[in-house]
């Protein structure tokens, strides 16, 4: 891989032939490598460099398809916030080692708002004179040719690939694009109150030193949260393919799954990944690829073990989508195709507190009431054997003992990020109702540790995790994964299919 210089070095000046400001830097001041190979350019170089390229201009682009609706989250936006300056960023790269950065991926709140996922974009909403706001997204546009930006810059379009032009951009998401290299100047010389999503940007926060305010700020970061709450129909749409592409995955890893040899967690995880860069942008978390005792850690992530014939497979992996919506879904498979009957036993009780959790997902009803449901449920089943003495279930359920097994909650809000609307008002979210547009996972699970000695030797090791994606109807729930079998027949009648 060549990175001609540090992301922080390297400067950004857009061309301006497609109508974009012509912001110029030097092209002397370009940084190289400290032990790369090459030194300079020759004035005849640079001269046959600027020469010869085609118009590349894209001029009948159509509006990217959420567009419609990213306009009316920012108009829900500009009317929570009148008189007051609004700020978004996408967020900068992060390092990985060196010059090399992670993959990137915006803000979450940015990509609601706009349908964008650029690097160092930021969304501004400045208040007008009706109570309103001008929304502008200030972009990187193209690299320069006449100065040698786009070759000599480590960031330039022949290293990174292609940018929209800001003409492009405008065109794409509905937004007046401006050059993102005025933002900071831009903002610097507004006045008047302004919130800013913290956390993304650290320059920008720069530019509103003495505007911000971390209160004001907090209050902002909690109304975006709440707002994407409730899903669109474009959401849902997304959401249901995000589903559709992970069940896909899913018979991926099956198809892979030794019956009668060890297959590598690793194995699991890359072959779910390929389904999720094949359809999607990549996964939306961590895959959890727990087998055997891995399966009672409940974000195994380290993937470096076997699963085993006997083994439990604690599958948990969501396709993220190109627009960044994420499916959260949990199988466990008996890797030999065939439950034990103990596994079966632990099995069938998580599937019947999902059954019951997924039962009381409904409109009205409120958010807690599907993990009090489920719980309830796997608190019947662990009393019922014996691993209480002789406490009922009732009190079992009152003093919380159960949660020595079953550890977690039931399931949480899902979007464009896997615990979704994380920040939101407690009186919206947690202790809230539920709304129709609403995605949530149901999510129980049974997790007897390998060293637990309170518990019969042969349930030691078992972790049992069943995990869907359901959406808040109008008169009840849908069950977005419902292409995943989840009872235990179901499951092995599906890996016998699988495996022909």
């Amino acid at each position: 891989m060549h990175l001609a210089g540090p992301r922080s070095e390297a400067p950004r000046i857009p061309t301006p032939s497609t109508g974009e400001s012509a912001v110029t830097e030097p092209a002397d001041t370009i940084k190289y490598r400290k032990n790369g190979l090459t030194r300079g350019v020759t004035d005849e170089l640079a001269a046959n460099m600027t020469q010869g390229w085609a118009d590349t201009e894209r001029t009948a682009l159509e509006p990217v398809a959420q567009a419609p609706y990213t306009a009316r989250r920012r108009a829900a936006l500009s009317a929570a916030f009148p008189g007051e300056q609004l700020v978004i960023p996408a967020g900068n790269p992060k390092v990985r080692a060196n010059d090399t950065d992670y993959p990137f991926r915006p803000s979450s709140d940015y990509a609601y708002l706009t349908g964008d996922q650029s690097e160092d974009a930021v969304l501004v909403l400045t208040p007008t004179g009706d109570s309103g706001h001008e929304a502008v997204l200030y972009l990187r546009g193209r690299s320069r040719v006449d100065n040698g930006e786009f070759w000599l810059d480590g960031h330039g379009e022949l290293w990174d690939g292609r940018r929209n032009s800001l003409t492009e951009s405008e065109r794409l998401f509905g937004l007046p694009c401006r050059d993102v290299r005025t933002v900071h100047a831009d903002l610097s010389a507004a006045t008047g109150p302004v919130r800013v999503l913290r956390r993304h940007d650290a320059g920008v926060e720069a530019a509103l030193a003495g505007r911000a305010s971390a209160e004001r700020d907090d209050e902002f970061e909690v109304f975006l949260s709440g707002l994407r709450l409730v899903k669109d129909a474009w959401e849902i749409e997304e959401m249901r393919f995000a589903c559709a592409a992970t069940a896909r995955g899913f018979e991926d890893v099956v198809r892979v799954l030794g019956t009668d040899s060890d297959t590598s967690e690793r194995l699991i995880e890359g072959t779910f990944f390929l389904r999720a860069r094949t359809e999607g942008n990549d996964v939306g978390y961590g895959i959890i690829a727990a087998a055997g005792p891995h399966a009672t850690t409940l974000h195994w992530v380290r993937n470096n073990g076997h699963a085993k014939p006997g083994d439990l497979l604690l599958l948990d992996a969501g396709v993220e989508t190109n627009h960044l919506y994420t499916a959260d879904i949990t199988r466990t498979l008996p890797v030999s195709g065939r439950f034990t009957d103990i596994q079966r036993k632990v099995y069938d009780a998580v599937f019947a507190a999902q059954e019951a959790g997924i039962a009381a997902v409904k409109p009205g009803g409120q958010f807690r009431d599907f993990h009090h449901a489920a719980q309830r449920e796997l608190a019947e089943h662990l009393t019922s054997w014996g691993l209480f003495g002789d406490l009922s279930a009732d009190k079992v359920y009152e003093l919380g003992l159960h949660r020595r097994f079953t550890l977690a909650g039931t399931g949480h809000m899902l979007g464009l990020d896997v615990h979704d609307c994380a920040h939101s008002r407690t009186e919206e979210h947690l202790d809230g109702p539920l709304k129709p547009g609403m995605v949530l996972t149901v999510e129980p699970g049974i997790y007897f540790q390998e060293n637990d000695l309170t518990v019969p030797e042969e349930y030691r090791g078992i972790g049992v995790r069943i995990e869907d994606d359901i959406l808040v109807t109008e008169d009840g729930n849908e069950n977005l994964s419902a292409d995943l079998p989840r009872t235990s027949d179901e499951v092995e009648a599906w890996l016998a299919r699988l495996r022909g």
